[in-house]
């Protein structure tokens, strides 16, 4: 990018909302996968015209454009990595609109997901998607991945509560996207398009989501296991017969690194453990739980059944859960994420194949994740000072996704593909539907403007 075009960047966005200093440049080369890719320029629009005039620049120039919430993706979404300019959208961060009465809302790309959840429980309204970085991570990139969360066992991910969009096409075109209503069919449903896009065919500039009541009791439990096979085996038997909102499990590598942090002194010979929540009114909380209990009663393949008796035990252990990926790193300095899905029948066949495959590649792999839904975290830790580790961590990841496939999962529940993952899509995608979503591509951004390299391997810019 030369000096011109950073000048007219300047004009759109005013100049301290414009950086190419080198220190600054850093903040935006780097996400969740720990690799890193310096932009030359960093823009921080405040509008959805400004961004438009932004795009339309880089179609003139041409230049690479990278939009970017908070940079906590796990895939390299929102890497730089042909260069160019990374759009910041943290500024455009308001609740623009709460509609109680016929429970939506509209927001900016910028909110952070938690701060949102929290305004709308002041309400009685509830959001349900929550993704392990809530605390940080932002409306517009849980759109642009899809994410989900644990509570998506029951309530689903993030496509099952946008309703519509406001999106700046690549040339710089506005679209509006969707509806307010709670059915709509006029025309193809551009919205479930964008959604899970990763910021390849259009920059999410306004969300309209649906909401619903807030559950008016939760009670939360662990389910101690000696071992991952009978806790995974037990996933299946508690969903016949029970509807928790949450259903997580742990691994005993994922307790050890987290174990300072729960609020139980739980029995050395735990091996796993489950992690449930059940939510709604108080009568059938109180049903569910007692359910719960009498189902357990008649089950020898667990250690203990524990309650969370107030609200800071609860606190406790979702901060243990949620920190079980960034405490990985006391095992290795660095490490690969997957977030593979399988159906639950087989969550206990995948978990014994990862542990066999640790063995085989001599490499420490552990596995937490949403049971619920057969959405199974797998973290293979390394050195990548290393090549020997590296080139069977490679190896160890292509068998992993092999294996999820012949077991009729996918490769990605909620972390997208980005760069991590874009080699591995023909295990997944047949050549037709592989062909069409290239062409879907070429069709909104020809000149491969938005964020190249993406998804598609093959990708660069034109």
């Amino acid at each position: 990018m030369d000096r011109k075009t950073i000048n007219k960047l300047k004009t759109i966005v005013g100049p301290d909302q414009l950086t190419t200093a080198t220190e600054e440049l850093l903040c935006y080369s780097y996400d969740g996968t720990g690799q890193e890719f310096p932009p030359e320029a960093v823009a921080l629009p405040g509008n959805t015209s400004e961004i438009s005039a932004i795009m339309q620049l880089a179609q003139s120039v041409p230049f690479p454009v990278v939009p970017r919430g908070a940079g906590s993706g796990m895939t390299g979404g929102s890497l730089p990595v042909a260069g160019g300019l990374v759009l910041g959208l943290t500024r455009l961060n308001r609740i623009l609109e709460i509609d109680e009465k016929n429970q939506i809302a509209v927001v900016e790309p910028g909110v952070i997901t938690g701060i949102f959840r929290d305004h709308l429980k002041k309400k009685n309204l509830f959001y349900p998607p929550d993704p392990a970085s809530l605390k940080f991570c932002t409306m517009g990139g849980n759109v642009a991945e899809c994410a989900g969360g644990p509570s998506a066992v029951k309530y689903g991910v993030t496509r099952d509560y946008v309703l519509g969009l406001e999106v700046v096409l690549p040339d710089g075109r506005i679209m509006q996207t969707g509806v307010r209503t709670a059915k709509g069919v006029v025309g193809y449903d551009l919205t479930r398009l964008f959604i899970g896009s990763e910021g390849t065919l259009g920059i999410i500039s306004k969300i309209i989501v649906k909401l619903i009541p807030l559950p008016k009791a939760k009670k939360t439990f662990l389910l101690l296991c000696r071992n991952l096979h009978q806790a995974t085996s037990l996933v299946s038997e508690i969903l016949a017969e029970h509807r928790p909102c949450t259903l997580e499990y742990m691994d005993r590598t994922a307790i050890q690194i987290v174990h300072d942090k729960l609020p139980f002194t739980l029995p050395k010979d735990t091996g796993a453990l489950l992690l449930l929540e059940v939510d709604g009114d108080e009568k059938y909380v109180t049903g569910q739980s007692d359910s719960l209990k009498t189902f357990l009663k008649g089950k020898k393949s667990f250690l203990s059944f524990m309650e969370a008796k107030n609200s800071d035990e609860v606190a406790s252990l979702w901060t243990a859960r949620r920190s079980v990926s960034p405490s990985a790193f006391k095992l290795k300095p660095n490490k690969t994420s997957e977030d593979v899905v399988v159906p639950r029948t087989k969550i206990p066949e995948l978990v014994a194949f990862t542990e066999d495959l640790a063995k085989r590649s001599e490499l420490t792999i552990f596995t937490f994740g949403h049971a619920g839904d057969g959405n199974i975290h797998v973290n293979i830790m390394l050195d990548r000072n290393d090549s020997g580790e590296v080139s069977r961590a490679e190896k160890a990841k292509e068998s992993l996704f092999r294996k999820v496939i012949e077991m009729g999962g996918t490769l990605s529940g909620e972390h997208g593909i980005g760069i991590t993952k874009a080699k591995y899509i023909p295990l997944e995608l047949d050549p037709v539907n592989l062909a069409v979503m290239q062409e879907m591509k070429h069709l909104f951004d020809p000149n491969n403007i938005l964020n190249p390299g993406k998804i598609f391997s093959n990708s660069k810019i034109r």
